[in-house]
């Protein structure tokens, strides 16, 4: 059988890094192949060169036993391939069909033919069970949707090869099932699919194959009925992986938040947060379950000072911060790891040494009045680079040129490094490899056993179920429940999250 993809010694050099070192990938017909590896491993990049947006250094690419020069992307779209990138490439104030016929738009002489679009976006989804809806707006629709839409914009150009890159990064456990039900559809109907990840649980549950890559070089090619969690963490990362956490049976200790009758609106001026009551204390990991846009960023803006609630209080050790600024709570001592890096974590233009001062620039040691004292952060730089392991060439490297995981690094490296009384963790882990995920797991926990106070905001269960002390699980704006973690399962949670057993607070007392 001839592979639908074949890349052979791909070569590809950025300033002071090789990405891919002569590597190898065959992928069959109809079969999901997982392309799995650490962040900055060359998975992307890799991909990136099958797509056409990067040029390979050395290499030969091959579609269906014909060598393809991918010059650019429109080459590869016209070879049958299509990519859904991890950040996706949508105008939000577009409707969905717009968006999908977007540069292939049907026309009728010289007008745009929109009802043709349309038309021809409901076949695509109704034939691969892709429900949306080609009305509505981006910007209004669900990440899930998004990511259809992106789905869907592919096959519309006609693509039987699909990169989906780090698909689930961005998705609740509901929408990675649905996701799993579309990627078996699309391979029933003939198509390949080529996965880039790093979870491992999701590669044993999708792919039929598996190739792993470390440092840029093809370390194994496996079967994946014939492999385990345990084996591919310990091939990606190099070395064994703790995949629970270890953490240590611990008595809390005083209040260090306590929020009260908090009410905020979204957006949209509409009621996001209904009267939340919640209590973190020193000494503690609380975890706070829920699905995705049930009032979660409005609560992490509101005790960030990001968002300015309606009603209510919120106090940091006794003192009441509620109306302060983003800078007067963080040098009060709250700590925060954004849900978006990207966004609200990091100045992509700014280096590393930059982004990591970003907190304290203006305090000393970093400045004497208004002038910075460079070497001084120069010094900070290195040694939070070594001691958070953050891989880069130099402290001077743009922050947009790391990896994701390299990004959140430098994000927990700041935040930790300060001290925080309070350290609000939102999707701490979100695009991380399996190492990273066990290195931020490990602070989180290390910041517990010092005696801070960590609200921890996931959309992965396992994540809730094995860092927290308790989880509380928020829906529709309100805390329904809050339950000693040892109490608590992935069945009792999801119905709680779904509103299931809404209705009924319950409260974990600490006795």
């Amino acid at each position: 059988m001839v592979p639908v993809v074949q890349m052979k010694g791909i070569v590809k050099e950025f300033p002071g890094v090789r990405a891919n070192d002569h590597v190898d990938l065959e992928v069959m017909p109809g079969e999901i192949h997982a392309l799995l590896g650490e962040n900055g491993a060359g998975k992307s990049t890799l991909m990136n060169i099958l797509y056409g947006l990067y040029q390979p250094d050395a290499g030969q690419i091959f579609v269906k036993g014909e060598e393809v020069k991918m010059t650019d992307p429109n080459v590869a779209i016209n070879k049958g391939i299509g990519m859904v990138h991890q950040h996706f490439m949508l105008i939000p104030p577009f409707t969905v069909a717009e968006n999908i016929v977007l540069g292939t738009e049907p026309r009728k002489g010289l007008f745009l033919d929109m009802n043709q679009a349309i038309k021809q976006v409901e076949e695509i989804s109704e034939r691969y069970g892709l429900k949306i809806d080609p009305h509505a707006k981006v910007e209004d629709i669900s990440v899930g949707m998004q990511q259809r839409v992106e789905i869907i914009k592919a096959l519309f150009r006609g693509a039987d090869i699909l990169i989906l890159d780090e698909p689930t990064a961005v998705l609740t456990p509901h929408e990675i099932e649905e996701l799993e039900k579309i990627i078996r559809s699309l391979v029933q109907e003939g198509k390949s699919v080529i996965l880039i990840t790093h979870k491992l649980k999701e590669v044993m549950s999708m792919s039929d194959r598996v190739t792993v890559i470390r440092r840029g070089k093809v370390v194994a090619n496996l079967e994946t009925r014939e492999t385990s969690e345990e084996e591919l963490a310990r091939t990606m990362v190099g070395r064994p992986v703790l995949l629970e956490v270890a953490k240590k049976e611990q008595e809390p200790g005083e209040v260090v938040l306590e929020i009260k009758d908090l009410h905020a609106k979204d957006a949209r001026g509409l009621p996001a947060l209904k009267g939340i009551n919640l209590e973190v204390r020193s000494g503690e990991i609380l975890g706070l379950a829920g699905v995705d846009g049930n009032g979660q960023t409005e609560l992490i803006e509101t005790l960030t000072g990001l968002r300015q609630p309606t009603q209510g209080t919120i106090l940091l050790k006794g003192q009441d911060i509620t109306k302060l600024s983003p800078r007067k709570k963080s040098l009060a001592g709250i700590g925060h790891i954004p849900e978006d890096r990207q966004k609200r974590g990091l100045i992509l233009d700014f280096s590393i040494a930059e982004n990591l001062v970003l907190q304290s620039y203006f305090r000393k040691p970093f400045a004497s009045g208004v002038r910075l004292k460079w070497k001084e952060i120069q010094a900070y730089a290195d040694r939070l680079i070594q001691e958070f392991d953050i891989r880069t060439p130099s402290q001077e490297v743009l922050a947009g040129h790391l990896s994701g995981g390299n990004q959140q690094k430098v994000i927990v490296a700041r935040e930790i490094d300060r001290d925080p009384e309070l350290l609000i963790a939102a999707q701490p882990t979100r695009g991380l490899d399996v190492g990273a995920i066990e290195f931020v797991h490990n602070k989180l926990v290390e910041e517990r056993d010092n005696g801070k106070a960590v609200l921890l905001i996931s959309l992965e269960l396992d994540e809730i179920l094995s860092l927290s002390d308790r989880i509380a699980v928020i829906y529709e704006g309100k805390i329904v429940a809050v339950l000693d973690a040892k109490e608590a399962t992935e069945e009792k949670l999801g119905l709680l999250m779904s509103g299931a057993a809404a209705g009924e607070e319950v409260e974990a007392d600490y006795a």
